[in-house]
Formats: structure tokens, sequence, C-alpha cells
């Protein structure tokens, strides 16, 4: 019988988690609340942000390192929006979709090309694996920092949707992107903003990612990134808070299965058999709008 720390501990682990899934699954939610776009390419951007400072670090400091990822990933996003997804942006959507599926494998295979498809050890961040002791627990900074953080940057985040001009400006392309043109809204700097913030948030999770599992591998990114598009499509896709929500449900839930050694080959179909339930009795999510389709 486990005491009470131990579960506490256990919780302290699923909130981190769900923290990492809910940077990674707010990229997914602002994308399609825009472009109506699953960006399947997202997780792996999220990946090659671990490679980024695989390799910046080995040549430069860790601290130097940090902002030089954040910059790079961001520019990755945006490149990936111009290149593959600005072009096709009247062609239908079964066409962009299938674009996006065509960056994921590509950065895959960039990553598989440039590493031999092994894992490479991630850098140590100090400031991120030392011990802090609460009462008569002992856990990494991480798990604190990371859930402070995940919370400080997603009121940024509403706070900037909700009381700036260019927040003003994505809800409007959001809602009407006709209307939005109309109104005089630039209406690519917009979509350009919004994988802007995408990227990087998964950067930032990337750091985080990785400094708790320690390695980094070319597909590294594809569970991360299908388990937060699950936890967006969970709150309702499109929606910030529901894709927060819906990330620390998994991440609490999936903690709590690998714990239990009779169950914890089950961790991940729990990930998708809420997805499956999602989808069946209420497909717009907890906290989406039901888009009428237009004829």
């Amino acid at each position: 019988m486990h005491d009470f720390s131990y579960y506490i501990q256990l919780l302290l682990a699923g909130i981190t988690v769900g923290s990492l899934y809910a940077l990674i699954a707010i990229g997914y939610t602002m994308v399609y609340g825009i472009l109506r776009l699953i960006n399947f390419a997202h997780g792996d951007i999220f990946m090659a942000a671990g490679f980024f400072m695989i390799f910046i670090s080995g040549t430069t400091s860790i601290y130097v390192s940090l902002p030089i990822v954040l910059i790079l990933t961001v520019i990755l996003g945006v490149t990936v929006e111009r290149v593959a997804y600005r072009p096709l942006r009247e062609a239908p959507r079964m066409s962009v979709m299938i674009s996006a599926i065509g960056v994921s494998y590509l950065l895959q295979n960039f990553a598989i090309y440039y590493t031999g498809g092994l894992a490479r050890p991630y850098p140590v961040i100090p400031f991120l694996i030392r011990d802090i002791t609460i009462g008569n627990m002992t856990v990494k900074a991480l798990t604190i920092i990371t859930p402070v953080l995940t919370v400080i940057l997603v009121v940024a985040l509403v706070l900037l949707i909700n009381r700036t001009k260019i927040g003003m400006a994505m809800r409007a392309v959001a809602k009407d992107q006709n209307t939005a043109r109309l109104m005089g809204i630039k209406i690519n700097n917009v979509i350009s903003i919004t994988f802007v913030i995408g990227s990087l948030l998964a950067a930032v999770g990337s750091i985080l990612y990785f400094s708790n599992y320690e390695q980094v591998t070319p597909t590294a990114g594809a569970m991360p990134g299908l388990k937060a598009f699950v936890a967006a499509v969970f709150g309702g896709i499109g929606s910030i808070p529901g894709a927060v929500l819906g990330a620390y449900v998994i991440g609490i839930v999936e903690t709590f299965i690998k714990a239990n050694n009779d169950y914890a080959i089950f961790s991940n179909a729990f990930t998708f058999a809420l997805l499956i339930i999602i989808l069946v009795f209420r497909p717009h999510g907890l906290f989406g709008e039901k888009l009428a389709e237009k004829v």
C-alpha cells in the first residue's frame, strides 16, 4: 500500500506531462481555429526543436542555446506555413491535409538522414533538473516550473487574443476570412503570427519535455503530437482553454495508468479510446463550437 506522498508525486508528474501536452495542443487548436487545418507537422516541429538544442548546445553554452532554439523553431514553423500551406490556401481541405502529412514525413526523414535514426542524448539544463524538497518529497525543479510556466503562457496568450489589436484580428480571421479581408485585415500576417505563437510554444514544450525524457529520436514528436491533438479535440478544437483542460486530463490519467505495472501497456490506448468516445458522443468537444456546414 502506497502512502499519500506517492499519489501526490504521481499527480504532480501527471500535471507536468499534461502541461507539456497543453503547450503542443495550443498550436494545433490555434491553427485550426484560423485555417480550419490540422497541422500534422506540428509534432515534428516540436521534435526538430529538440535536435536544434542538441546540435547548438554542442558549440555554445546552454543559456545562449535556449533563445537560439526558440528563434530557429519559430523560423521553421513560419517557413512550413509559407512553403506548404500558403500556396494551397484556396485549394480543397484534403489537399492541405495531404501537404501537412507530407511535411511531417519530410521533417522526420531529414532528422533520420542527419542523425542516422539513432537516439541522441538531450543536453542537461541545470536549473530544470536540480532537486527541490517539498515536505518529505523530493522532485525535480522541472516538475514545478513546467505547470507554472504553462499557466503563465496560457494566461498571456488569452490576454493577447482578447485584449490586443492583433488578437482582435485573429478572432476576426477565425470567424470569417473574407469579411476580415474586406475590413483591411492582412490575412497572411495574422496567419504567420499564429504560426509564430504555435511554434514558440512547441519549442518551449520541447525544451521541457526532452529535459524530462533526456533523449531525442526522429520520431519523438509523433506520439506527443498525437496526444496533444487528442487533447485539442477533447476540449473542442479551436478552444484554447479546452485544449489545456484536455491535455491535463490525458496527462494525469496516463501517469496513473503507467504507475500500475499491470495496466501500463494500455496508457497510449486510453488516449485514443478517449478520442473515439469524444468523436462519437460530442464531435465538437467539450467547449468547441458546433459549426454549420454551408451548402
